[in-house]
């Protein structure tokens, strides 16, 4: 039990001293990836192109408002490997794609609440 103590601390003091080290260990459980900060000019073929350099996409999605068909400014990836949804979190987050900076990070379950 002191062992996993310790390593908890020297993991919780690394990833303080460096965020996107944080990002990547949190990501280790994921390989679907939220992407916020999308042109509403992004389709989902041009976001697929943007991540399929990071590995094999499974699933490319912009999320669209369901009155007008229009971009909501966001989407998902999913890829096969959680390493590749890693590299991909560390290229990508706060780059530029279509004239906006990206915001790519682990997706997160989405919890209970208001619709």
């Amino acid at each position: 039990m002191a062992l996993v103590n310790k390593l908890g601390n020297l993991l919780k003091k690394a990833t303080s001293s460096n965020p996107t080290l944080y990002q990547a260990i949190r990501c280790m459980s994921s390989s679907k990836l939220f992407v916020g900060g999308l042109s509403f000019n992004t389709d989902e073929g041009s976001l697929r192109d943007a991540f399929s350099h990071y590995g094999e996409i499974i699933d490319a999605k912009i999320i669209v408002d369901r009155d007008t068909g229009r971009s909501r400014g966001f989407g998902f990836i999913t890829y096969a490997a959680e390493e590749q949804a890693s590299s991909a979190i560390m290229a990508l987050d706060g780059k530029d794609l279509h004239g906006r900076n990206l915001r790519v990070s682990a997706a997160t379950e989405r919890t209970a609440g208001f619709r």
